[in-house]
């Protein structure tokens, strides 16, 4: 049987409303045709997807490449970023072979509508057995990317399946990726990105390298979508559109940069007239 496939979408809002670039990550949980068929379902996939302006799917089970053109007619907006370089990684290291149950593949973004100007998106989405190894390994990604390419800009994200048994407490301590203080991780081991309200699991995950892009990040932007309250749904009803919620985080725009600077410089002196 093939893999679920993961896919980036650069889902697109007018220029002028553009305040903030969202970017998220959302495991769709089994996106086939059956899902495709359940209108209920597809509508609230529909509504979640164009919240964001980059959108990295999970778990698109699609051989006849149906769902990403259908989801593309559904969506519709202006270009706010651009692909400057792309590259599947090979896990090819001598005695640390094929690590990765999904090889992710690497996007450099230009980003000319938000203060920072570029940035990576590495995706990762775990077996759930070899979380800990496939995490770890992130970091090694991140030096290939490095060694290639002059981007100074990371995003990690993706389903990290990094909670609950998958990743206990005690193993973080052999987490690269956590233990290297200058990858910053905006969710927490203490956020719930699980749909089933029997379950309380920090299995997704967005993780930043870089002064200019951790800077960036607008304030409490980072976090998950609740879409079940959000739209009103029954968990019965969230749960056939996904078990997991998305996360998310915004980049402030280069407007709203300078509009900020603007307000606070100094007004100029006025002479009264006598």
């Amino acid at each position: 049987m093939p893999q679920p496939r993961t896919f980036l979408l650069l889902l697109l809002l007018p220029i002028s409303s553009a305040l903030a670039l969202r970017l998220c990550s959302f495991n769709v949980r089994s996106f086939g045709e059956a899902k495709k068929e359940n209108k209920n379902a597809m509508d609230v996939i529909v509504k979640v997807i164009k919240r964001c302006d980059i959108m990295l799917l999970m778990e698109i089970k699609d051989s006849n490449n149906i769902i990403c053109p259908m989801l593309m007619e559904k969506l519709n907006g202006e270009k706010l970023v651009s692909v400057k370089k792309r590259y599947l990684y090979h896990d090819y290291q001598a005695g640390d072979t094929d690590v990765f149950s999904r090889e992710p593949f690497v996007i450099w973004f230009q980003s000319p509508y938000t203060v920072v100007k570029d940035f990576v998106i590495v995706p990762l989405h775990t077996t759930p057995e070899t979380s800990v190894k496939e995490i770890d390994e992130l970091v090694d990604v991140y030096v290939d990317v490095k060694r290639r390419w002059k981007a100074e800009n990371f995003i990690f994200m993706g389903d990290f399946n990094a909670g609950c048994s998958y990743v206990p407490k005690k193993a973080w301590k052999n987490i690269r990726l956590r233990t290297d203080l200058n990858f910053v991780w905006l969710i927490g081991d203490q956020e719930d990105t699980t749909v089933k309200e029997s379950t309380s699991c920090a299995y997704d995950r967005i993780v930043l390298r870089g002064q200019e892009i951790v800077s960036s990040v607008v304030r409490k932007s980072n976090g998950t979508f609740d879409f079940q309250k959000a739209y009103g749904l029954t968990e019965a009803e969230a749960l056939d559109v996904s078990d997991h919620f998305p996360v998310e985080f915004k980049l402030q725009s280069s407007r709203a940069f300078t509009n900020s600077k603007k307000s606070i410089s100094p007004r100029k002196k006025t002479t009264r007239r006598s």
